[in-house]
């Protein structure tokens, strides 16, 4: 499948999640204890999430009458986040355009499972602020029953409603920067660090915290 595939291309894109694409996400989801699936399928990647104790609350898709752009945010019944294995072809690009923008009007944040190559399109610029993490899984083997893995990499892509910084790219087996947090020296807020000497959460921080030291030094030599 892919752009670079030689399979005929199944009718809706209806490809089920293979379980090899989920490990590498699990480390990533840490918070995280309920999950939607708009574009369920044959609930393969819920089978997946679950049997690492996830709990889907919310499940549908447009081969049972589910149209994932119908859905509201008390449909997918308080749900941690969604996650989900959308349509990617070539031919449905527009329609995956229009379900990452309703994803994250009803849910705070989404992981979509999308080919790695989609973060080097120009369609995919105006999705680049929200997307706060792309995370490597490598190629995928989709066709049951076949012996050859797909020609494309895949990855994991998180979206956030209040992210704005783009992503964060983790490599296959590297650790997850969303692990590795700390506290701002200055405000206390929790943020991810991107240097191991960082103190602060933002240039303001750093700044403010310097005009304090220099505060006090002046009280203290006055």
């Amino acid at each position: 499948m892919g752009k670079r595939s030689n399979f005929k291309r199944i009718p809706r894109d209806f490809y089920p999640t293979p379980f090899a694409a989920v490990p590498p996400l699990i480390p990533h989801l840490r918070g995280v204890c309920t999950f939607a699936e708009p574009c369920a399928g044959d609930g393969a990647l819920i089978r997946h999430l679950e049997s690492f104790k996830l709990r889907c609350v919310s499940a549908g898709d447009i081969a049972t009458g589910q149209d994932a752009l119908d859905l509201t945010t008390a449909d997918i019944n308080g749900a941690d986040t969604i996650i989900t294995n959308p349509p990617f072809s070539r031919e449905s690009q527009p329609l995956l355009h229009r379900l990452m923008a309703h994803f994250l009007r009803i849910a705070s944040t989404a992981w979509l499972l999308l080919p790695a190559d989609f973060a080097s399109n120009l369609w995919f610029a105006p999705f680049v602020p929200k997307c706060s993490d792309i995370v490597s899984i490598g190629r995928v083997r989709w066709i049951e029953g076949t012996t050859m893995s797909s020609y494309e990499n895949f990855a994991w892509y998180r979206f956030g409603i209040h992210h704005t910084a783009g992503p964060i790219f983790h490599a296959r087996g590297a650790v997850p920067l969303s692990s590795r947090v700390s506290s701002c020296a200055q405000c206390g807020k929790i943020y991810r660090p991107q240097r191991s000497d960082s103190r602060f959460c933002s240039d303001t921080c750093r700044q403010r915290a310097h005009r304090s030291r220099l505060a006090v030094t002046s009280r203290d030599n006055a």
